[in-house]
């Protein structure tokens, strides 16, 4: 299930969104053209590790000795393949210019971090004792898609649907479409083993709710009503 567009005009140009498009590229490919070494020690110090940051203590080397708490930011711009960098910043050049529009250019980008580092401590909280790094910006580019959920719940999303043969674009609903990466972000959470897979669901999870409801305290609040289309 793969987002290709949505119908649903920005006013404004999204300049923070491109900004963080452009870094996180940019930053992953820095890191891809060091060499086998460089590019390890450079995960290894930037990346989050749970126990680290739960407990204050170093057990993960790495080139730079960056405190434990930093590392909830730092990680939000670094990812472990193309796959990994380009499928995040699809989803976050498809929903985040309507985010921005919405809150403001910098409103937009403190949420954005928030949202990552929120995603973050729950990811570390779903996992105290790991010591895996941890790495990526689902967590915040989730969080953008909770708020889109609420902001923009009857938008149109052209999305292309691949199952076995069965290969057909459909035009959804954003709610139709968010509820289906959610559901699907809940069922390999609860499938996942002590052993992992490579994914931090809890974080993708996390983002969502946080970036959801802050949104929707916002709009109690009067500071926005969600649009239609």
């Amino acid at each position: 299930m793969l987002p290709l567009r949505d119908e649903n005009r920005a006013k404004t140009f999204p300049v923070v969104n491109l900004a963080l498009i452009a870094a996180n590229l940019g930053i992953y490919l820095t890191v891809f053209l060091q060499d086998a070494v460089r590019q390890h020690a450079i995960l290894r110090s930037y990346a989050l590790v749970p126990y680290e940051l739960l407990t204050f203590t170093k057990v993960v080397g790495g080139a730079t000795e960056v405190p434990a708490v930093a590392t909830l930011l730092t990680s939000l711009f670094l990812h472990g393949g193309w796959l990994h960098v380009l499928g995040n910043m699809w989803f976050l050049y498809i929903f985040g210019n309507n985010i921005e529009d919405r809150l403001g250019h910098w409103g937009y980008l403190a949420f954005y971090l928030v949202a990552g580092m929120v995603a973050s401590l729950v990811h570390a909280l779903s996992d105290v004792h790991s010591v895996v790094p941890t790495i990526g910006a689902s967590g915040a580019v989730s969080g953008v898609l909770g708020a889109y959920l609420v902001c923009f719940p009857r938008a149109k999303i052209h999305t292309l649907m691949i199952l076995f043969i069965f290969i057909k674009i459909l035009r959804l609903p954003a709610v139709m479409f968010l509820g289906l990466w959610f559901l699907v972000q809940v069922l390999n959470s609860s499938m996942e083993t002590t052993a992992g897979g490579g994914v931090a669901w809890y974080a993708h999870l996390g983002g969502f709710l946080w970036g959801a409801v802050l949104l929707l305290l916002l709009r109690w609040h009067g500071a926005f009503v969600p649009r239609s289309r």
